[in-house]
């Protein structure tokens, strides 16, 4: 479950978010000493995808609600708006502009998935407004196209708390090849942004180990029957199937797939990393793999405060893949806040345009401990944070296998 955490405390210093003048620009006080600035959060809230997403809406809500209990920024009161993208590109873009129209919103906390970062990261760089995701992972989003052999970064104004594909696939296929002593790999992918990237990198690093890729194949995402692709993985004699997508499919392959008599482990990213894959899946998920970024949560007891928040409030959703990281994505945005009002004489800029510029770059100068472990980003936006755990379905749970960092 990917939350690592260190404090929540006081001393946790959480920052989220824009200021709450209304969304027609006009600065909101209270009693005329405070400001409320809003932090923006996108995600997939309702439909596919909306386990994990609204453990990011909610991830960020305590973020929020710790900085204005613990007056983290005297005179700036925070609130959350959060947008529902469905995990659709186009309306991922469509709330990113709704955001920076908003001249309350200092920042934005989002979305789940690359596809819709893709689409997203323009408009927020164009309005000067910090982008921090908590859970997008393909390399090209901070690192450009040419990545693996010419890495430049696009956006200055996009940053990530999880850490990418390219170190979450050769974790996953050194795991495989040299834990599970599997040799022969079936890998699948959804054709999305997200799975695609992971299923390549699985591939290229398993057989570099010295494993067997024996075949390749695509599905769509939406898709219920996985029949022909079942006989593929039977007739292939392949020892493990590895899977570039989310939970609401593989939780269906692996269950065609058990149901058919062939008894071989799926293996996946951090998309089908969720309660929910377990509950769809039911006995068939046993045996199951799937990495996530960080260490588990329950390892470490700053986390504790953070989870009996969650449940205490009764939020949906599912908190264990990035509710820490949306949690410390907001409170990187909220500090940085503080650090342009004590860098101005205790003021907040008074234009809008100015105080999201500055913002971004006090984002940039991010080095606190956040409930993840150590929140601070290199040149390319991305977490200096590498840790990474397999876990495997024991008894019904997620069971932490393994934690590491990836080369």
């Amino acid at each position: 479950m990917v939350i690592l955490t260190s404090v929540l405390t006081t001393g946790a210093l959480t920052l989220t978010a824009c200021g709450s003048r209304d969304d027609n620009g006009g600065g909101s006080s209270d009693g005329g000493n405070t400001t409320t600035l809003t932090i923006g959060v996108d995600a997939p809230l309702s439909g596919e995808n909306s386990t994990t997403g609204l453990g990011i809406q909610y991830g960020a809500q305590i973020a929020v609600d710790d900085a204005n209990k613990n007056n983290l920024v005297p005179g700036v009161k925070f609130k959350l708006k959060a947008l529902d993208d469905k995990a659709q590109p186009a309306t991922g873009q469509s709330n990113a502009t709704a955001l920076t129209g908003d001249k309350s919103v200092v920042g934005v906390v989002g979305p789940l998935n690359s596809g819709v970062a893709q689409t997203m990261q323009q408009v927020f760089a164009s309005a000067n407004m910090v982008q921090i995701s908590p859970s997008n992972t393909n390399p090209e989003l901070t690192q450009g196209k040419n990545w693996q052999t010419d890495k430049k970064r696009p956006y200055k104004t996009y940053f990530r708390t999880a850490t990418t594909d390219e170190l979450q696939g050769s974790f996953a296929a050194g795991y495989a090849f040299n834990d599970l002593k599997k040799k022969k790999a079936f890998v699948v992918d959804d054709k999305q942004t997200y799975g695609a990237g992971l299923a390549k990198i699985f591939a290229d690093q398993f057989k570099k180990l010295g494993g067997t890729v024996v075949q390749t194949d695509h599905i769509n995402t939406g898709d219920k029957d996985f029949g022909s692709l079942v006989t593929k993985i039977k007739n292939s004699g392949a020892d493990i199937l590895y899977y570039g997508g989310q939970y609401d499919e593989s939780s269906l392959i692996t269950k065609q797939l058990k149901g058919a008599g062939v008894k071989i482990p799926l293996f996946g990213g951090d998309g089908m990393f969720a309660s929910t894959y377990i509950e769809t899946a039911g006995a068939a998920s046993e045996g199951d793999l799937a990495t996530a970024i960080g260490v588990p949560a329950d390892t470490l007891p700053a986390a504790k405060n953070f989870i009996a928040t969650y449940k205490a409030k009764g939020y949906k959703g599912d908190y264990g893949a990035y509710g820490a990281y949306s949690y410390d994505a907001a409170s990187a945005i909220i500090r940085a806040v503080k650090a342009v009002k004590d860098a101005n004489g205790g003021k907040l800029p008074t234009d809008n345009n100015d105080l999201r510029s500055k913002v971004v770059d006090e984002v940039q100068k991010s080095n606190f401990d956040g409930l993840t472990g150590k929140v601070s980003f290199d040149e390319y936006g991305d977490t200096t944070n590498k840790q990474l755990t397999v876990y495997a379905v024991e008894k019904g749970k997620w069971k932490a296998a393994k934690t590491g960092t990836a080369d």
